[in-house]
Formats: C-alpha cells, sequence, structure tokens
C-alpha cells in the first residue's frame, strides 16, 4: 500500500466495506441465492469481481500494510461503483495523493474569479488554463500585457511568448524568462494525453518557432522560478515585479497569475499612477 500512513488504515477499512455493502448482488450483475446475514456484496464476491484472492481483498479490507497497484484501485472503483468524488477519496486513504488523470481544458472562469480580478485594479493579474490559454484578465493585466490586442486564437501565454515580438521585447531578459517559462509548462503538459489541444498546440509552435522547437526537444527542466519578473514597459520602462500562481480550480487547472511591482515606494506610486493615466 505505499507504507500507508498508520491513521489512514482505519478509514480506509472502513470506506471500503461501507461501499462494498451499498453495492447489490443485482447492480453487480450476480445471481441472488436466498437471504444474506449483511447488505450489499460479500467479500469473496468483490474479490472475485476484481480479480483477486480473498485472503489478498480481506488484508486490504482490513487496512493491512500490503501492496496496492493504480490499476488494481481502478478495477475495485468499478467493481464497487465509485464515481469521480468516491474514487479520488480511496487514492487519498491508499496512497496519501490524488489519482493521476489526463487533464482536459477548461475554459470557464468562475464568476467570483472575474470579480476579484476587478477589485485588483492596480496589480497585473490574468488567469490560464492547462494549455496555458488566457482566459482572463484585468485592467493593469491587459495595459502591461496587451491581452485586448490580441486575436483570441493567439491568446495563448506560450504561443505569445515565442512568436510575439511584443512580448519578447516585453521580458527582459527575454531567454532567461522563457526558458523558466517553457520549464513550467513542461510540467504542466504531462497531464494532457498526446491526443489533446495541449499537445496541438506544442506542435504547433514547434513549426511556427525554431527557439521553441530546439528547447523543447532538449527536455529541460529548470528549478521553480523564483518568483521575480523583470518587464521592460513601453512608455513605462523597465520595473521588477514579484509574481505568484495560485491554483483557482485544482480539477480543472485554472490559475491565477498576480503580478506586484518592487517594494520600493516610489516604484509602486510611479507604476500606479501610470496605470491610472495620471
Amino acid at each position: 500500500m505505499g507504507r500507508t500512513l498508520e491513521r489512514t488504515r482505519g478509514e480506509l477499512a472502513a470506506f471500503l466495506r461501507s461501499r462494498r455493502e451499498r453495492v447489490s448482488p443485482e447492480q453487480a450483475g450476480l445471481p441472488t441465492t436466498g437471504r444474506r446475514r449483511t447488505p450489499g456484496l460479500r467479500r469473496e464476491e468483490v474479490a472475485a469481481l476484481a480479480g483477486v484472492g480473498l485472503t489478498w481483498y480481506t488484508w486490504l479490507e482490513q487496512g493491512r500494510d500490503i501492496g496496492v497497484s493504480p490499476a488494481f484501485l481502478d478495477n475495485l472503483c468499478r467493481v464497487l461503483k465509485l464515481d469521480a468524488v468516491e474514487r479520488r477519496h480511496l487514492y487519498l486513504l491508499t496512497y496519501q495523493r490524488a489519482p493521476v488523470e489526463q487533464a482536459h481544458t477548461w475554459c470557464v472562469v468562475p464568476k467570483i474569479i472575474h470579480r476579484l480580478l476587478a477589485d485588483m485594479p492596480l496589480r497585473p493579474a490574468y488567469v490560464l488554463n492547462l494549455r496555458w490559454d488566457v482566459l482572463a484578465w484585468n485592467r493593469a493585466g491587459d495595459k502591461v500585457f496587451n491581452f485586448s490586442d490580441t486575436s483570441p486564437e493567439q491568446r495563448n501565454l506560450l504561443w505569445m511568448l515565442f512568436t510575439d515580438e511584443n512580448m519578447r521585447s516585453l521580458l527582459c531578459p527575454w531567454e532567461d524568462q522563457a526558458m523558466q517559462m517553457l520549464s513550467g509548462f513542461r510540467r504542466d503538459f504531462v497531464h494532457a494525453s498526446k491526443q489533446s489541444d495541449v499537445a496541438d498546440l506544442v506542435r504547433g509552435l514547434e513549426k511556427a518557432s525554431v527557439q521553441f522547437k530546439e528547447w523543447w526537444r532538449r527536455q529541460d527542466i529548470h528549478g521553480p522560478c523564483q518568483g521575480i519578473r523583470q518587464l521592460s514597459i513601453p512608455s513605462f520602462g523597465t520595473v521588477s515585479f514579484e509574481h505568484t500562481t495560485l491554483t483557482i480550480d485544482v480539477d480543472r487547472h485554472l490559475r491565477l497569475v498576480y503580478y506586484a511591482p518592487s517594494q520600493d515606494a516610489r516604484v509602486q506610486t510611479e507604476f500606479e499612477a501610470w496605470l491610472e493615466g495620471r
């Protein structure tokens, strides 16, 4: 069980028993044979349907420290008729982590996030999905990154990073920051299937940018970004930003990226005056 933590063994045992007792023989495609002392499926029936031995399944339901593969857990989810939320809970009890999913691109931003963006008029911010499409932004984010001037089909942070000269000149220096951002995208890429629109984006960029194609095929993984980004903003000048990424919806891979100018009071005042056109 991947050295299951002691505190989850009892919870795992109770959860499996409760799910087993919820499924009737008819639901599992089994014939009914007289009265049963307990509701739902018997342990031997679950073991047979899941393709494992009775002793092994009994040990699992008792919360013993035995090895469990993801393939078996998914088979057990099928037998016990678990929905997506229950499947996630089973993985957390067994491995202390959620199941690895092949994610899909999500394109709807909750209304409360649009409100949050509007409530931060002096701090550039925008929302990305798994594909790094820019789904929403605030006024400050638009003034710095010019999202509204970019056509919707090209309003993708990675695409802009390698094909948009304005974005290239904005990042200072471009190469160092572009490498770090590409490394961050590569970590997201592993969640997508080979037939997804995320993979389509990579194939398109390999044709559109020689630099992207060369870097992508190096398979380099850099360390986490240090949270500092230098931007050379036309009509304002070069300014250092602290930035961070906040997860909005972990299952839909939606994130809000937030920028704050240097903590120098003069720089902040001048930047805010520029945003407001003063």
